[in-house]
């Protein structure tokens, strides 16, 4: 049997390893031509793809808003559906890649705002059929304050489509008994149970309709990202078996991708 001290350093290595594939995943892509911008492969795949499950739940002609937008991707995807569609995001940088992206793809009905979602967002109460919010609430503080704001943004009957990462899958479970850092991204201030996100969204006045499998959890992860740095058609096929593996063991789906209401 392997020593404790022995494992832990080798289950240190692979996270270590990974947030270093990341990265260069993103590199990947716009050194191999994919993309003109350093972007995750995952904005490379096609609509139907698991990463874009919130299309299914924009209706034609919806206002939406995207909270925490980032590059603008996502955005992006959603705006070819969507009447209108308005970006939020703290980072300079990244809204930077979302204007060039949305002249690129002359898409004249996104617009995208510099604001810091923590102090409040800077839209009218009522204004938007969806609110689109993927990959946030971990990064952030106040989360009482940012699901409030959404609430206050959504019109009557609109919906929240809501993306976390889940922190009870068996690997982040094995980091966390070695006593490591055990959350997907460093900067990760939370990760959920289910019991938890239910939790936090009941307390906000919202409610999960509906859960959508994501992509299973791994600790190869990192390596799956740098094969999508070099071939797109092979990480499509390896994003396909995860959500497989998800759909068939749903507590190891790597998050939750929640469509939300308000109560």
């Amino acid at each position: 049997m392997m020593p404790r001290v022995l494992r832990r350093l080798c289950l240190a290595s692979v996270v270590v390893a990974n947030n270093k594939a990341k990265r260069l995943a993103i590199r990947l892509t716009k050194w191999t031509g994919k993309s003109a911008e350093y972007v995750h492969p995952k904005h490379l795949l096609g609509e139907a793809d698991a990463h874009y499950w919130y299309l299914a739940h924009l209706p034609a002609g919806a206002i939406l808003l995207d909270v925490g937008c980032g590059n603008g991707l996502h955005t992006l995807k959603a705006a070819r559906r969507c009447a209108r569609v308005m970006g939020v995001d703290g980072s300079r940088e990244s809204l930077g890649v979302a204007v060039r992206e949305s002249r690129a793809r002359a898409a004249a009905h996104a617009l995208f705002v510099q604001g810091d979602v923590e102090e409040g967002l800077p839209v009218r109460a009522g204004r938007f059929d969806v609110v689109l919010c993927l990959d946030l609430l971990e990064h952030v503080h106040k989360r009482d304050l940012v699901l409030g704001e959404i609430r206050r943004a959504l019109a009557p009957g609109g919906v929240l489509l809501l993306g976390v990462p889940n922190r009870a899958t068996s690997w982040k479970r094995r980091l966390e008994r070695a006593g490591l850092f055990a959350y997907s991204d460093p900067d990760h201030k939370i990760e959920y149970t289910l019991d938890e996100l239910r939790e936090e969204l009941g307390r906000n006045g919202f409610e999960i309709r509906h859960l959508h499998p994501t992509v299973y959890d791994t600790p190869l992860v990192g390596l799956v990202d740098v094969v999508g740095g070099l071939s797109l058609g092979l990480y499509r096929r390896l994003t396909r078996l995860r959500v497989r593996l998800a759909e068939r063991y749903p507590e190891e789906n790597a998050g939750f991708a929640a469509v939300c209401v308000v109560r």
